[in-house]
């Protein structure tokens, strides 16, 4: 069976599951989506697509237990009387499945601190998305997982390595160094029994998780590796020697994933490893979601693009001075701002790295609209909404049928529904259509409009992901102005001073639901433009019909039009009705890349 045939098959599936919220049937759409990925001989494309990252959880060992703040979620709005649930998300950078870029642990060049140098400038924003993935080359280290003294841990040196590298291969620019002792796979559990994962390691009552000395950095280094990841809770060893063991691979431009889990999962070599990190400006790393691919067809394609640096990240940056979160249609409607604080800048009072927390909304930037953002749980009652939501929910259900409920947050969304073959759609066109005394108002993608691309050769298939690529975002993403004036971007255009961006009307997205398109993403804020009503019915419309849709792309312009792959994964929190992340494209045309 083809990748492509694993997709249809497994989306004819998962229709069956959804279709369950838009009937409003009593069995939730998570069961449904159990039973459709462990029953049927039909549904094949969720076991070669791997989530090796970690629950974020405050009932779990989430968060180092020194000197970093606990993550949480807050209800910003809810429904009723509005359409809509926010959160309010506060997170560390290094919460959960995390990476370290070079400046977490080098200091700047003219900080005068030991270690320091040029990659000690290289922060979040600053490393190419074609680091973030590779050939998984999984080290087995497990053996040893427990066999350090308390409060110590198995040293992988390079000799570790090398042993590995004469059972297989050399090891070599491409490869994504995965180190595996099952230590998270162990200990990562729920409080009380959670204090194993870090907290009794460090009160040198348990041994801690195998780590590369500084030396193995060095080693790797020279050998061309550019990513590494380990499932222990630090690629730093206890007890002394993180410092060492971070600044060695800071300092060749090494970047690497912590806390991994799942790695079992995974061939020794052959499968696609890649994490996809929030995009924090100026940051020490960040939160991240790490896959592995195993079907191995794809999984080589993947591998040729990524190892020839052919890899388009798609991203909105996230920063203060940036508009990437919600200004709302008026006053109470404004998404929580985005905020950026350093815990700690190299600091003599708490040690020798850099490290950033955030306050972010679930939908900050680059996200996947979860169906429970738009579509309430089971229960809520439409009295419950303004007259005004009421009016557009019957209008609405004239048309489509029962709106649907759901309780489908950012953690439980599958993986395999937001990566697939792109299907590019333009709508460059349908900018600067609208007249000015109907402002605000957005140019509308019809299903019309898709027809007439169908016919000109381009069908919908079944798994594809439709990008809509306008070039919005790419004009207009600029920092904010000062007040009073409105960012060109989302607020003008809400303001009615600007025409909106392109937007997808409720009636294009079922017919994309019709042709088998379980995920969509644009190149705009949102997908349903400036008008309200308009938003709203494609929101709920999505969210019944079983689609993700991810807004606020950039970057569309550079995917080719054929051979190019889209891969979306958001960040792991409990619970979170938002699904901030970050999206990539590898493609398979261009002449290979140097390194």
């Amino acid at each position: 069976m083809t990748h492509r045939e694993m997709h249809e098959s497994h989306d004819d599936c998962r229709q069956e599951a959804w279709s369950g919220e838009r009937d409003r049937k009593p069995m939730s759409s998570v069961l449904l989506l159990v039973l459709c990925l462990t029953f049927g001989g039909k549904c094949m494309a969720a076991p070669h697509v791997h989530d090796l990252s970690l629950l974020v959880s405050p009932t779990l060992p989430s968060v180092w237990p020194v000197g970093m703040m606990q993550h949480s979620v807050t209800p910003n709005r809810t429904f009723g009387p509005g359409a809509y649930h926010r959160d309010l998300i506060a997170i560390d950078e290094h919460t959960g499945t995390q990476w370290d870029a070079p400046a977490h642990f080098v200091p700047p060049p003219d900080s005068g601190l030991p270690g320091a140098g040029p990659m000690g400038l290289i922060t979040s924003e600053k490393v190419p998305a074609w680091q973030f993935c590779g050939e998984a080359c999984v080290i087995d280290v497990s053996a040893q997982c427990d066999t350090a003294t308390n409060g110590g841990s198995f040293l992988i040196t390079p000799d570790v390595v090398k042993a590995w590298e004469r059972s297989h291969r050399p090891l070599r620019f491409g490869d994504a160094v995965l180190f595996r002792s099952d230590y998270s796979d162990r200990y990562y559990k729920p409080f009380p029994k959670g204090e194993r994962f870090v907290q009794t390691a460090l009160r040198q009552q348990t041994p801690g998780w195998p780590a590369p000395t500084a030396d193995t950095m060095r080693y790797l280094g020279g050998l061309g590796v550019r990513m590494l990841g380990i499932d222990g809770a630090s690629m730093g060893p206890l007890p002394n020697l993180a410092v060492a063991t971070h600044q060695a691979g800071g300092q060749l431009g090494m970047i690497w994933t912590e806390c991994l889990t799942g790695l079992s999962k995974l061939p020794t070599t052959g499968s696609f490893h890649a994490f996809l990190p929030a995009k924090h400006a100026g940051g020490s790393g960040g939160e991240c979601r790490a896959i592995g691919i195993t079907e191995p067809t794809l999984a080589a394609r993947l591998i040729a693009n990524a190892k020839n640096k052919r890899v388009i990240d798609v991203s909105v940056t996230l920063d203060e001075d940036l508009p990437i979160t919600w200004p709302g249609h008026g006053p109470g409607d404004e998404a929580p701002r985005y905020i950026a604080k350093t815990l700690n800048p190299f600091s003599r009072i708490r040690g020798p790295y850099f490290a950033r927390t955030h306050l972010l909304d679930g939908l900050v930037g680059t996200h996947v609209v979860p169906p429970s953002f738009s579509l309430p749980p089971a229960g809520f009652q439409a009295s419950g909404y303004s007259a005004e939501v009421q009016g557009v929910l019957k209008d609405y259900e004239k048309q489509f049928g029962k709106r649907g409920v759901s309780d489908l947050t950012m953690e439980k969304l599958p993986l395999e529904q937001m990566m697939g073959e792109v299907h590019l759609v333009d709508t460059a066109s349908l900018m600067g259509t609208t007249a000015q005394k109907d402002w605000p108002a957005s140019p509308m993608v019809t299903a019309d409009f898709l027809k007439k691309h169908e016919s000109a050769g381009r069908r919908f298939r079944a798994g594809e992901i439709v990008l809509f690529r306008s070039g919005y975002t790419d004009q207009h993403f600029a920092p904010l102005p000062d007040q009073p004036q409105p960012d060109r971007l989302i607020a003008a255009p809400l303001a009615g001073t600007a025409e909106g961006w392109p937007g997808i009307s409720a009636e294009a997205i079922a017919y994309l639901a019709e042709r088998g398109i379980r995920c969509f993403g644009t190149d705009t804020p949102t997908m349903g433009g400036v008008d309200p009503k308009q938003a709203l019915r494609s929101n709920w419309i999505a969210a019944s019909r079983g689609m993700l849709p991810v807004e606020f792309l950039i970057n569309l312009k550079q995917v080719p039009s054929s051979g190019s792959y889209f891969i979306f994964a958001p960040i792991k929190i409990q619970g979170a009705r938002g699904g901030y992340g970050r999206a990539i494209v590898l493609h398979d045309t261009g002449s290979p890349s140097s390194q």
